[in-house]
């Protein structure tokens, strides 16, 4: 053999070897990240959503790929979108805290595994057989938050004895609101309280709905856990604070966002741990055999800048018993 065409025919060696190595690397792992509200005030979720794919090894755009689908409130696109991603046959989707999210991607594929966020009792709204053994391709965190309407009812009670008249504020989209109006109502006559119940279902109700239960004389509200109500938390802080209307909510975020107290699951906690259980699956668990987990640890918040603009005073015995008070 020539000593060119040696030459020549190592060079094409060389430069078609890293083609056929690439060629044989396995794809990058997508996840499907479907979710009911916007992206600005659930930033800080996704953040720890990272921080659980990275505890099992899972870096965005280094060895995994996110394609991020949000609803923006518009509930009814989300069907379209948990299609879209079974089209593109994503490794798995999860749907962090989203109960509609994750209902949709449930009727989407019975196939692609699902890691959900669930406010409510996941195997009462059908998306898994038990908590033990889900069964299927769901699993995920159930933070049952929607049932805790009964422990913030009490704690409004605690500090404002005299309030008569409470109005849920729900969604008018999430089949978890009336587990929340059920259970506050069940305890609501042992304390001597009227509850009313007033449902919003896009951006521009949430204004109307405030001007209507200041109309109504409401002496305080519960808002109702719902991933809408999360991505409006500044917009609710100050609308309480305008009409003057004592207000609990389901998260810390919204205390800390200028609310008057919040009592519920730990959120962030939450988000990183759908993160750690998407990267089980994406080694390759499968959701049926993964428990579906709960939150151990509930944080009860106090705003006290907050009620002092509303012009209450905490009781001693309420502040003993916040984890966190804000001043």
């Amino acid at each position: 053999m020539r000593r060119r065409e040696f030459i020549k025919g190592t060079a094409g060696s060389a430069i078609a070897w890293p083609l056929t190595a690439r060629a044989q690397q396995p794809a990058m792992p997508v996840v499907g990240f479907l979710h009911a509200g916007s992206p600005e005030p659930n930033a800080g979720f996704v953040t720890e959503f990272r921080k659980g794919l990275g505890e099992g090894g899972f870096v965005e755009g280094q060895n995994v790929t996110i394609e991020y689908r949000w609803a923006a409130g518009q509930i009814d696109r989300l069907p379209e979108m948990a299609a879209d991603l079974v089209r593109r046959n994503v490794t798995v989707i999860a749907t962090p805290l989203s109960t509609q999210a994750t209902l949709a991607a449930k009727a989407a594929t019975a196939t692609i595994p699902i890691v959900f966020g669930s406010g409510g009792d996941p195997v009462a709204i059908g998306l898994v057989a038990s908590f033990s053994r889900p069964g299927g391709n769901v699993t995920g965190v159930a933070v049952m938050t929607a049932e805790l309407g009964a422990k913030r009812l009490g704690v409004l009670h605690d500090l404002l004895p005299a309030a008569v008249h409470v109005t849920v504020l729900g969604s008018a989209h999430n089949p978890l609101t009336e587990v929340t109006l059920k259970d506050v109502r069940a305890s609501a006559s042992a304390l001597g309280m009227h509850i009313d119940a007033l449902y919003v279902g896009a951006d521009d109700e949430i204004e109307a709905a405030f001007a209507t239960m200041a109309q109504n004389h409401t002496d305080a509200v519960i808002i109702a856990p719902d991933e809408f109500f999360t991505s409006h938390v500044a917009q609710l802080a100050a609308l309480s604070l305008r009409h003057a209307l004592p207000s609990t909510y389901p998260i810390r975020e919204f205390a800390k966002a200028g609310g008057l107290m919040s009592y519920g699951p730990d959120f962030a906690n939450a988000y990183r741990e759908i993160g750690v259980y998407t990267g089980r699956v994406l080694k390759g668990e499968k959701p049926a055999d993964l428990p579906v987990e709960q939150p151990t640890k509930f944080l009860f918040v106090i705003n006290l800048k907050t009620a002092k603009a509303l012009g209450l005073t905490v009781p001693p015995s309420l502040l003993s018993t916040a984890d966190e008070v804000i001043e």
